[in-house]
C-alpha cells in the first residue's frame, strides 16, 4: 500500500514538473529556431568595385545614350575636382534617377561612371533590401550609406529601385517596406552630411515610385534612358561588333534602319545571334544574311517546323498576302521586307516591316491605315473563304490598343476629339465611358470594312501573292515589288509622318 502511495506521489510530482517545464522547453526552442532563422539568412552586403581594376567599361562601350552620358560626366567631373565646382558654390547631385524601359543601359552607364570617376562603387539590387522580418531592411541601408561615407568620394548605385521605393500604403502588412523606404529618404536627405556621396537609382517604373523619393534634394536629376535613334543604334552596333569579323556586304547603317525601336540589349543580342550564325555555317567572317537571320529571331522568334495540312496552308498564305497588299495600298512607310508561311515562335505565319526612318509624330489618319494593315489578314480569309478562324489573335489584341490609344488618349474620335479618357479616370460618367467605347468599336469595325472592300477590289493581286507564298513559302522585298508593281496605292496620306510601330510582325 504504501509502495502504491509512494508511486502515486511520484507520477504527480511528474506531471507537476512537466506542466512547469514544458512552456519554458517549447519558449527555448522557439527561440533557437528564431536564431538559426536569422544564422542562415543571407547577408547580401554592399560590393566594392575597384574601377581601376574590377570595372571595365568606359565610355566608349556606352552607345545610343549621348544625353544620359553627358548628364553622368558631371558628376564625374565633380568628384574628379570637387574644389572647381565648390568655389562657385555648387554642389553636387544628391541623387540621380536613370529610368526608361528594359535594356536600355541604365545599369551599363552605372558602371561606365564607376570606371571614369575613380570613386568606390558599391552596387546593390534594391530587392536585397526586402525582407520578411521587420528591421532588417533599413538596418542593409544603414550598413551600405555608411560603409560609403567613410569611403568617400563614392558612388551608391541601387539597381530596380522600384522593389523598395515603392509608394507607401499606410497597411500593416507593408511595414516593414515602408520602414526600408522611410530610412532610404533619411540617408539621401537627412541630418547626416552625406559629403561626396552620389546615389545613382535605376527604375523601369516611374510612375509607381514615391514622390518623397523624387523630390529635390533627394533624386535632384531624373534622366531618361529611352530606345536609342537612328544614329543612336548604329553606334551601339558598332560597340557590340567591335572585336568581331565582319565581312564587306555588311551595313550597319542599314541593320540600324530596320531595328527602330529595338534597345540596346536586343541589339547587343542580334549582333551575339548573327555571329553564331556564322559560326553555325562555318564562315570565317559574319556576312549580311546572319545578321537579317538574327534578326527575324529576335523580332519574331525562333523558327519552328510544325507541320499544317495543305487546307491550312492555304488559309496563312491568304492571310499573310492580305497583310503585304494592306500595306502596299495604304502607301505606309514601313515598307514590307519579308513575308513568309514559316512559322516562328507562337506565329504560324508572319510579315516583316521595316521602317525607313524614326518618327515620333502619327496623324490620325495614318493609325487608321495601320490599324487596316493589321486587320487585313483577317479580312482575306473573309473575302476568300467567307470564313475567319483564329489566327488573327495577336493582330486583333494589337488593333484593339492602337484603337483604344486613339479613343482614350489622343482624342481621335469622331465626337471625342477635345479630350483625353483615360480607362483609369474615375471621375467619367457611365454615359461617357459608353460613348467612349463605342467610339472605340465603330473604328475598328470602320478599319476592317474598309480593308475588306479594299482586298475585294484587289483580289487578283491578293491571288497572285497567295499562290506564290504557297511555291516559294518565303517572300523577300524583290519578290513582293515585282508582284505588286502594277498595283496603283490607295492613299499617300502615310509619306508625310510615320506610323507607330517600327518592326510589324504579324500572326
Amino acid at each position: 500500500m504504501s509502495g502504491e502511495v509512494l508511486l502515486a506521489g511520484w507520477f504527480d510530482e511528474f506531471q507537476n514538473g512537466i506542466l512547469t517545464w514544458l512552456p519554458l522547453v517549447f519558449f527555448g526552442a522557439l527561440v533557437y529556431l528564431l536564431w538559426r532563422t536569422i544564422q542562415l539568412m543571407p547577408r547580401i552586403r554592399p560590393k566594392v568595385v575597384e574601377p581601376t581594376s574590377k570595372s571595365s567599361i568606359t565610355w566608349s562601350d556606352v552607345g545610343g545614350v549621348d544625353e544620359a552620358a553627358a548628364e553622368l560626366q558631371e558628376v564625374v567631373d565633380f568628384l574628379l575636382d570637387p574644389r572647381r565646382f565648390a568655389a562657385l558654390g555648387a554642389r553636387v547631385p544628391k541623387g540621380i534617377l536613370l529610368y526608361g524601359p528594359p535594356g536600355t543601359g541604365k545599369t551599363l552607364l552605372a558602371k561606365a561612371v564607376a570606371h571614369a570617376s575613380g570613386a568606390s562603387f558599391y552596387s546593390q539590387s534594391a530587392a536585397a533590401f526586402v525582407e520578411m522580418f521587420a528591421g532588417l531592411g533599413a538596418a542593409r541601408i544603414r550598413n551600405l550609406f555608411a560603409t560609403a561615407r567613410k569611403n568617400q568620394p563614392a558612388i551608391v548605385f541601387i539597381d530596380e529601385l522600384d522593389a523598395v521605393g515603392m509608394r507607401r500604403s499606410g497597411h500593416a502588412f507593408n511595414r516593414e517596406h515602408d520602414q526600408t523606404l522611410n530610412q532610404l529618404l533619411v540617408e539621401l536627405d537627412g541630418f547626416v552630411d552625406a559629403g561626396q556621396v552620389v546615389v545613382i537609382g535605376a527604375s523601369n517604373r516611374l510612375e509607381d515610385l514615391d514622390p518623397a523619393l523624387l523630390r529635390p534634394g533627394r533624386f535632384d536629376r531624373q534622366v531618361l534612358v529611352s530606345p536609342p535613334d537612328l544614329a543612336g543604334r548604329e553606334a551601339i552596333l558598332g560597340v557590340h561588333t567591335r572585336g568581331k569579323p565582319l565581312a564587306d556586304d555588311i551595313d550597319l547603317n542599314a541593320v540600324a534602319r530596320q531595328t527602330s525601336g529595338l534597345t540596346g540589349a536586343d541589339l547587343s543580342n542580334i549582333c551575339n545571334e548573327a555571329a553564331i550564325c556564322a559560326a553555325r555555317a562555318e564562315r570565317a567572317r559574319i556576312c549580311q544574311i546572319d545578321f537579317d537571320t538574327a534578326l527575324e529571331r529576335v523580332v519574331a522568334g525562333l523558327q519552328q517546323r510544325r507541320v499544317v495540312t495543305e487546307k491550312e496552308k492555304r488559309i496563312l498564305a491568304y492571310h499573310e498576302a492580305g497583310h503585304a497588299l494592306m500595306s502596299h495600298l495604304v502607301g505606309e512607310p514601313q515598307p514590307v521586307q519579308k513575308v513568309t508561311i514559316i512559322s516562328r515562335g507562337r506565329a504560324l505565319g508572319y510579315t516583316l516591316n521595316t521602317p525607313q526612318e524614326d518618327r515620333y509624330l502619327h496623324t490620325k489618319e495614318e493609325l487608321f491605315d495601320l490599324l487596316e494593315v493589321l486587320l487585313a489578314g483577317r479580312a482575306a480569309e473573309h473575302v476568300v473563304f467567307g470564313r475567319i478562324t483564329n489566327g488573327a489573335a495577336n493582330d486583333l489584341e494589337r488593333a484593339t490598343e492602337i484603337a483604344r490609344a486613339m479613343i482614350f488618349e489622343f482624342g481621335m474620335g469622331d465626337e471625342i476629339t477635345s479630350r483625353t479618357m483615360r480607362a483609369d479616370n474615375y471621375a467619367l460618367s457611365e454615359e461617357t465611358k459608353r460613348l467612349r467605347d463605342d467610339e472605340q468599336a465603330r473604328l475598328t469595325d470602320t478599319a476592317y470594312e474598309e480593308a475588306k472592300r479594299l482586298i475585294g477590289k484587289h483580289r487578283a493581286a491578293l491571288d497572285r501573292l497567295a499562290v506564290s507564298l504557297l511555291e516559294k513559302e518565303t517572300l523577300g522585298r524583290a519578290e513582293l515589288d515585282e508582284l505588286l508593281g502594277d498595283v496603283e496605292r490607295e492613299s499617300d496620306a502615310s509619306e508625310t509622318v510615320g506610323t507607330p510601330r517600327a518592326i510589324t510582325v504579324s500572326d
